[in-house]
């Protein structure tokens, strides 16, 4: 039940924020194209490219929490012991959790207030609070997400919580094959030079 939980959020989240970039993306070209060249705008076009574009940011943050793929600073955990870095993993974890938790009640709340006072877009003429449904839906996502990692560092042992830079992330995704072509004093090398050009941001 867990893991068709798990794939189904993952499908919804990825859909939906490639659908949304795409789509707003061609609709705000369109009505550039009708402006310019026919004199027509699109009056309803400017709203939806900004719902679209909305929805697909948020989903596809609450994406990349499964994907680690958010900022992180990792400067404490690389200089304390691996049970303490283990345990500041948890405790950020779980302060990101009730954080996300607390943003999708709250704005279930918001939805079922604005639902309540029937309000409507003004250009698509839509019930508000079918675009507004966004957040708790998609912070609830990202709770989900952050929950996935949580019981992963919660069940891995502590010298085996690496927090990798991305650079170290980009040469690991190279493959095995590139990996055994490169000689390992090499990689780690790259590692500390792009580190250094970088600041320890890429």
């Amino acid at each position: 039940m867990f893991s068709i939980l798990d794939k189904l959020i993952g499908f919804i989240n990825q859909s939906i924020a490639v659908v949304g970039i795409s789509a707003g993306v061609a609709l705000a070209f369109v009505n550039v194209v009708a402006r310019y060249l026919f004199d027509a705008s699109l009056t309803w076009a400017s709203e939806l490219t900004v719902f679209l574009f909305l929805w697909s940011v948020f989903f596809g943050a609450a994406y990349c929490f499964k994907k680690d793929a958010h900022i992180a600073v990792t400067i404490v955990l690389d200089i304390v012991p691996p049970t303490v870095g283990k345990v500041f993993l948890i405790t950020s974890h779980l302060i990101t959790i009730g954080f996300l938790s607390a943003v999708a009640y709250f704005g279930y709340e918001y939805v079922m207030f604005v639902h309540e006072l029937e309000e409507m877009s003004i250009d698509l003429e839509i019930p508000m609070w079918i675009p507004y449904m966004v957040i708790p839906v998609s912070f609830a996502f990202g709770a989900f997400r952050v929950s996935e990692k949580l019981y992963e560092i919660i069940i891995t042992p502590a010298d085996k919580v690496v927090q990798e830079s991305e650079a170290e992330m980009y040469i690991n995704e190279m493959g095995e094959e590139a990996h055994d072509k490169m000689d390992v004093n090499k990689l780690e090398d790259l590692v500390d030079k792009t580190n250094r050009k970088t600041g320890g941001m890429l």
